[in-house]
């Protein structure tokens, strides 16, 4: 969980997941899509590789890039317990502006 966590923390390497959302893209277009240069965006890629958050496979000259949906899902289960907390404190906050503030 900690390497998916370090590689999602860099600005650049989350732009490349949002860049994947929608599938499978040549790393061609994910240099075109960001404000850096193609070894910095190799660079990520290989971050991105190593946490498993990202695939890749050639098709003859091109390396086509895809998220992995497996780490984020293992990400999302870790957070549901802090999603729990956050939303009893709303409702508890939501409850208290109705009694303060009734409409």
């Amino acid at each position: 969980m900690h390497t998916v966590l370090q590689a999602l923390a860099e600005p650049h390497r989350l732009a490349i997941v949002a860049l994947l959302q929608n599938g499978e893209r040549p790393a061609g277009d994910l240099v075109d899509a960001l404000p850096i240069s193609q070894p910095a965006v190799s660079k990520h890629l290989g971050v991105l590789r190593a946490a498993g958050l990202v695939t890749v496979r050639k098709d003859a000259q091109r390396r086509l890039y895809s998220l992995n949906p497996k780490p984020l899902a293992e990400l999302d289960a870790w957070l549901e317990p802090y999603r729990r907390v956050w939303t009893d404190r709303l409702d508890a906050l939501e409850r208290h502006l109705d009694k303060e503030f009734p409409q």
